[in-house]
């Protein structure tokens, strides 16, 4: 009988769908599994069901002579050494489409939470400074005919500008390649990093994790943007210059910040954004729906389960090079 090896508790019903075709390992705990643990699980496995928080790397696949199929219950792949895989022939599954609407409207929450500085008003009743209606009293800004720039008009992207299309807001977008079916069907318009930072009121980042996107947006990125701008990422943590937001939210330089990813996750508790009232955290919330989660956690599934069989995977980032 095959063995599996998951990282994590699933929702659903999707473990019960591993145990009936093969040998199944599950880490029981909330926390990640420790490296040394899963180096020893991966031994004699033939299939892995990873978490975006496990690293799957040259040395980790060393270990595992039998492993056909990593199958990870994310979009992005930052986690995962995909060439190393490829050149031992597993293949490598992913979960897009699923938690695009739920991640897009992630993004708009957490810019209208930024731009309206809701946390600031939830603290300001809940510390007992509410005495009446003042006419400048936490004056936040305008998100309704505001333009907006979203830097990774893919998947994710694409469903962010069409709800910043519902708000009326002017959409600009920065991409690795130009998507001209994308401006023709939404009329959103292309930019350079430069000009979209420089005109945009609320920045969005969707992009992915890549040696060219790693700290994209860092002091001299944060500079190009207007003083009354915010920043909102549901990407991948290590796109911002932590360091250098800080600086640029601290001075001004920037209107407000809302992350749901951090450098590094988890964001320690005693970090300096955690103590700036114009910059908003949470703990990578952006698929976080009962919904999408088991729809990513299914996806996951079928992905191992069809790589372990030798079929077409619904999802595989690698197996075009592979050749199965």
């Amino acid at each position: 009988m095959q063995r599996i090896v998951v990282t994590r508790r699933l929702p659903g019903d999707a473990h019960e769908r591993i145990r009936g075709s093969a040998d199944v390992r599950v880490w029981p705990d909330d926390r990640p599994i420790p490296r040394d643990v899963l180096e020893q699980q991966v031994a004699d496995a033939d299939g892995l069901l990873c978490m975006l928080t496990d690293r799957i790397d040259a040395p980790l696949l060393e270990r595992a002579p039998s492993l056909q199929v990593v199958s990870t219950m994310a979009v992005g792949t930052d986690n995962i050494d995909v060439d190393a895989c490829t050149e031992r022939g597993i293949r490598v599954g992913n979960t897009p489409d699923v938690l695009n609407g739920a991640t897009a409207d992630m993004a708009i929450a957490l810019l209208l939470a930024a731009a309206r500085r809701i946390p600031e008003g939830m603290t300001y009743v809940r510390e007992g400074r509410w005495r009446r209606w003042e006419p400048e009293l936490l004056l936040g800004a305008e998100v309704h005919g505001s333009t907006l720039g979203i830097v990774g008009m893919g998947r994710i992207g694409t469903e962010i500008a069409r709800r910043g299309l519902g708000f009326g807001m002017r959409v600009l977008y920065h991409n690795r390649h130009r998507r001209p079916e994308i401006e023709a069907q939404l009329g959103t318009l292309y930019r350079s990093l430069d000009e979209l930072l420089a005109e945009s009121d609320h920045v969005v980042l969707s992009c992915p994790l890549t040696e060219e996107t790693y700290h994209l947006i860092d002091a001299q990125a944060l500079d190009r943007m207007q003083p009354t701008a915010t920043l909102i990422n549901i990407a991948r943590g290590p796109i911002v210059d932590p360091r250098a937001l800080e600086h640029a939210l601290r001075t001004g330089q920037i209107f407000a910040a809302a992350l749901d990813v951090t450098e590094p996750e988890p964001i320690p508790a005693d970090d300096p954004l955690l103590a700036l009232p114009n910059c908003l955290i949470v703990p990578h919330l952006g698929s976080a729906t009962l919904q999408t989660r088991k729809a990513m956690a299914d996806l996951a599934v079928d992905n191992l389960l069809a790589g372990l069989r030798g079929e077409p995977m619904p999802a595989c980032v690698n197996c075009h090079l592979i050749g199965r």
